[in-house]
């Protein structure tokens, strides 16, 4: 996985940093895995905008992924990895023995003819997906469940993943990406090894256009509005801004919001930094 500056021909590709797509095997999905999905533009059921900076973009499919892994102790073969446009990490695409297709989450290093299984007592080899019991301690995982059966809910993005550290009887402890650790079930699944694409955050857009592209619109800051419009807005010439809040209010940047009696609060082991 590498990045590469492009030669500065145009103002757009003075700062721009791009990603090889060393890993990427095709570029047309599985049709069958492919369905159509709507933009919103940042409006409700009513109309109503409640979502800022949010509309245009280019059109895109929605890729069926298979998050849960419950295609038990059925070798697949990896048919290729490719881009997805709805996240940061690359997919891969799995052909069972039975014939069925899925995607996945590509984890770092799969290649094509790879074997991946998931199941009880499977190797913990890179792609594979076993239950938390079942997984050597102090091994790197990533598409990890909170709870058994519900499908992977962390460490799922581009270049992410958690580290399986103990076990506590019917509880396994993590170290998340955040840097918090936290008890899951031991009857929930992982995928062994971290998220593909790990580079992504070093590549540069170069231009606001490619932002547009992405469906973001222009942002605007909370200081040059009016203070009928924002807390921090108003003021004569250039003023600070006062402190750093939220529209609505809410003091950002240290100020804890996260409820003290909220009932998740006990499975966590050490807070995130």
């Amino acid at each position: 996985m590498s990045v590469r500056k492009l030669k500065p021909i145009t103002p757009g590709q003075r700062f721009r940093i791009v990603n090889n797509f060393e890993e990427i095997t095709t570029n047309k999905p599985e049709k069958s895995l492919v369905v159509g999905i709507k933009k919103s533009g940042g409006r409700n059921n009513t109309g109503k905008m409640t979502m800022r900076y949010t509309g245009g973009g280019h059109k895109k499919k929605y890729r069926i992924i298979d998050f849960k892994r419950n295609k038990a102790n059925v070798e697949a073969t990896v048919k290729s990895v490719e881009y997805d446009p709805n996240r940061t990490a690359f997919i891969a695409l799995l052909e069972y023995a039975d014939g069925e297709k899925r995607y996945i989450i590509a984890p770092n290093g799969i290649k094509v003819d790879q074997k991946v299984v998931s199941g009880e007592s499977v190797e913990p080899n890179v792609g594979n997906a076993m239950k938390l019991k079942n997984i050597p301690l102090g091994t790197v995982i990533s598409c990890v469940e909170m709870k058994p059966g519900q499908g992977a809910i962390l460490a799922r993005s581009a270049g992410s993943s958690a580290q399986l550290t103990s076990r506590d009887g019917k509880y396994a402890i993590i170290k998340l990406p955040s840097g918090e650790s936290r008890m899951i079930l031991t009857e929930c699944m992982a995928m062994i090894g971290s998220v593909s694409n790990s580079d992504h955050q070093l590549t540069v857009s170069g231009k606001a256009g490619r932002s547009r592209w992405l469906g973001r619109r222009p942002r605007t800051r909370a200081v040059v509005m009016n203070p009928v419009d924002h807390p921090m807005g108003g003021g004569e010439g250039r003023s600070s801004g006062g402190h750093p809040r939220s529209r609505n209010g809410k003091p950002a940047k240290g100020y804890k919001t996260r409820k003290k009696n909220k009932v998740s609060n006990r499975y966590i082991v050490s807070k995130r930094k």
